[in-house]
């Protein structure tokens, strides 16, 4: 099959089960955004930036490890296995780490009398790192289907138990009160059902893995899992850092600004915005999904150098694309959150920006991964870290949750142009910069015209950007001669 055209096919289902996926559980944005007030909903951002960063350290990274020795038929046996176990062991031993330290975690975490969100969370990161390399091996195994209803189910459930507990059981208790629904439901619990609704859902992914847990052979061979941990360690180093580049904004924030009510609610309101970037994130995730096992099988080919460039290529010109539709439709878009959370919306343009870059970079980091100079990986991660850290550090007290986006641009910028540079000493692949330059610095005009586009109407002044994207479109259509280009990728 041309190497396109299965990488379209395979980004195209992981992307539905990612986006699909997605979209419903950001349904959830407005819910939350109108029910909870800022605070209350900093809390939750808070947390799921710790649990982000949990989860990262629970896998260490074992996934790419994983990827790497599976197409190694020395190892191709063993490797799921032994990676599997490992993981499992450790995620108990999570689990009873949470036991003993359960106060001062709590206490760290500033959750008050609510500890058993510390407790729910817990038990949901284990099961999620768990289920990690199952679907690792859906993957590696080419079955995106299977990955695609099982991630499909998980968010129904976490959506649907959403709904029940925050929307429905309120109502009927309102309706209905001897129905007896406050037997099953606390209207004091709040933001605790979301929490709630995340460790059912990841307790039904491993129901669902277990047709494929149960083929596990018993194998554990120690000398391939100082191999696996040999490679993959700077791979852990390079998540965390991401983590850090990607959560520590909303981790550090409630500590860096000195009033504690206006620092959850800055964090709620920057939580929310965030998010509106989230086809920019549905899209790098798609994308990640199917390129990471596609580049380890087609590192071989000949042409494959080629091929790397025509994909960040065509990466950049649908990035920059999304990047324009949410920025010319943000009136659509906004209505994903609150009004009261929209005084942050002047964020979006970076965070969208931040996302894109990251993805660049994810794009360009197959060179450390196909040479085996992952340290290299790390490097860059742990330098882009420490630029994150140190600009919330420095602009978040002064400027609020707008300092937290410029951090993360500034970073995923350093992190891009560091990994191209290197990339093209170790392992020099030929990207197009001029072209690839060009579709940016073409989005990025555009993108500035329309900001002198100021009509009262929201729909009128929509309608006057439109013509903008088409522009876009007609200059990347006209060269790149995108029909045959499409022809390619049918396999015509």
């Amino acid at each position: 099959m041309n190497p396109l055209k299965k990488l379209a096919g395979e980004t195209a289902i992981y992307g539905v089960s990612s986006i699909l996926g997605r979209l419903l559980n950001w349904l959830l944005v407005p819910l939350y955004t109108n029910l909870f007030v800022e605070a209350e909903y900093g809390i939750v951002t808070n947390l799921m930036a710790y649990v982000a960063m949990a989860l990262v350290i629970l896998t260490y990274g074992l996934e790419t490890g994983y990827f790497r020795f599976a197409n190694d038929k020395g190892y191709r046996e063993n490797v799921f296995s032994t990676t599997f176990f490992s993981v499992t062991t450790t995620s108990l031993f999570f689990l009873l780490g949470v036991y003993f330290f359960y106060d001062p975690i709590a206490s760290f975490l500033n959750v008050g009398d609510r500890s058993i969100f510390i407790v729910l969370l817990a038990l949901t990161l284990a099961l999620d790192a768990i289920t990690s390399l199952p679907f690792a091996q859906l993957r590696q195994q080419n079955r995106p289907l299977r990955y695609a209803f099982i991630k499909l189910s998980n968010i129904g459930i976490n959506l649907g138990l959403n709904l029940f507990f925050l929307l429905l059981c309120p109502k009927l208790n309102e309706y209905f009160p001897d129905l007896g629904v406050t037997r099953i439901w606390n209207p004091d619990f709040g933001i605790g059902y979301i929490f709630i609704a995340m460790f059912v859902a990841s307790l039904f992914n491993l129901i669902l893995l277990i047709p494929d847990l149960v083929k596990i052979k018993l194998q554990f061979d120690v000398a391939l899992l100082r191999k696996v941990l040999t490679y993959a360690s700077p791979i852990l180093v390079v998540s965390i850092a991401a983590q850090i580049n990607l959560n520590v904004d909303k981790m550090l924030m409630p500590k860096l600004i000195s009033d504690a009510s206006e620092a959850l609610s800055q964090t709620g309101i920057y939580g929310a915005n965030f998010k509106l970037a989230v086809i920019m994130t549905l899209f790098i995730q798609a994308f990640r999904f199917a390129f990471e096992p596609f580049f380890f099988s087609q590192n071989k080919d000949e042409s494959s150098k080629k091929l790397y460039a025509d994909v960040l290529k065509y990466f950049v010109i649908l990035g920059m694309l999304i990047f324009l539709s949410v920025i010319f439709y943000i009136d659509i878009v906004k209505i994903l959150i609150g009004p009261k959370y929209r005084d942050g919306l002047d964020i979006v343009p970076m965070v969208l920006l931040a996302n894109f870059f990251l993805g660049i970079f994810f794009s360009l980091s197959l060179w450390y991964k196909l040479t085996d100079k992952t340290r290299f990986g790390a490097y860059m991660a742990v330098g882009g870290a420490a630029i994150t850290l140190t600009l919330n550090i420095i602009l978040v007290p002064k400027m609020g949750y707008y300092g937290a986006a410029v951090a993360i641009l500034v970073c995923s910028i350093f992190m891009t142009i560091t990994s191209y540079i290197l990339g093209q000493k170790y392992y020099p692949i030929p990207y197009q910069l001029k072209r690839i330059a060009t579709y940016f610095a073409l989005g990025m005009f555009l993108y500035f015209v329309s900001t002198y586009i100021v009509f009262d109407n929201h729909w009128l002044k929509m309608l006057a950007k439109t013509p903008l994207i088409i522009l876009f479109l007609v200059v990347v259509f006209q060269k790149e001669k995108l029909w045959s280009v499409l022809r390619r990728v049918k396999g015509e």
